[in-house]
């Protein structure tokens, strides 16, 4: 299979003040007012095409009108008033995570590591550690293993490991044999059954 070279988020997206994780690829669209909200993307991310990431842009549905007069020039009047346009926080994507095509993160949002998030998905609430969500709104459909399997995935973080090592382990880390990789990372099977 030929291999591609891919635009790693990092450089796509630098001097925005994001701290993108290394040797994460795609371009997600990242969407923000000014809002004081960051993005922190890690390490090993698959980001699909047409991945949207809000940061902030929450119209206020409490208040009379959800029109954003103080974020438009035109309106000098309103530009005092704060709260609109709205953010609901951060968002934290962990690392080893796949967002497939057409994925939305809304603001607020925290994504486990080894997450996947399904085509067309629409993302308003954290997503646990190896979780596959689809829909929307995004819901879990399943873990991706055992939830002891993921317990011991998240002690191991083979995504901090040195170049050399993930190299070693590629074999193992390119399988659907949990097992093989545990016994490769040193892992007895007791701790993990």
């Amino acid at each position: 299979m030929p291999q591609v070279v891919p635009i790693f988020t990092r450089s796509a997206l630098e001097g925005r003040g994001f701290d993108i994780g290394e040797y994460s690829y795609g371009v997600p669209t990242v969407r923000w007012w000014g809002e004081k909200a960051s993005l922190k993307i890690g390490r090993f991310c698959s980001i699909s095409d047409g991945v949207e990431i809000f940061l902030g842009g929450n119209h206020r549905s409490d208040w009379i009108t959800t029109y954003p007069f103080s974020a438009i020039a035109h309106w000098p009047e309103a530009e005092n008033i704060l709260g609109h346009p709205a953010t609901r926080g951060d968002v934290i994507i962990g690392n080893d995570v796949w967002i497939a095509s057409h994925a939305m993160i809304h603001s607020g949002v925290r994504i486990g590591d080894g997450a996947v998030i399904g085509a067309g998905s629409v993302v308003r609430r954290d997503v646990p550690p190896y979780a596959l969500v689809a829909g929307n709104p995004a819901e879990t459909v399943r873990l991706r293993f055992s939830e002891r399997e993921v317990a011991t995935l998240l002690k191991i973080r083979w995504w901090d490991w040195e170049e050399e090592r993930i190299r070693e382990t590629l074999p193992f880390l390119l399988s659907g044999n949990i097992s093989l990789f545990f016994d490769a990372c040193g892992i007895p099977k007791e701790f993990v059954s």
